[in-house]
């Protein structure tokens, strides 16, 4: 009995010699899983760009078209792009947040002023 014991663990550290550097060479090799599963994460986000991209080209194929059949749509990009303005027309321009503090400390020195 006690030979046969023996025997199988002579015979279980046999397989054990030649399975460990086995399954360290498909895990860690050149072309093992780790490398694989790395090459995998970066075909993913390739194909994620891709996308992306793909999505980019649409929306410039249509503001092309857009431009090239839609007169108001150039109207407008002309408006916000070049500041063009239509004949006869009056632009206001107002100073944003300066303008509106001085227009309120006036208005509050007035109303102290008004109330002495």
């Amino acid at each position: 009995m006690r030979s046969k014991k023996r025997k199988f663990w002579k015979f279980a550290l046999l397989i054990l010699c030649f399975l460990a550097p086995l399954l360290a060479w498909l895990g860690f090799g050149d072309n093992g899983l780790i490398h694989l599963y790395h090459k995998e994460m970066e075909r993913q986000a390739r194909v994620e760009t891709i996308r992306q991209l793909a999505e980019e080209n649409q929306s410039m194929l249509e503001e092309i078209r857009r431009l090239r059949t839609d007169m108001e749509y150039i109207e407008s990009v002309a408006r916000k792009e070049l500041n063009l303005i239509k004949q006869n027309e009056i632009v206001y321009r107002f100073d944003k947040k300066d303008n509106h503090d001085n227009t309120v400390k006036d208005i509050q020195s007035k109303t102290q002023q008004t109330d002495q």
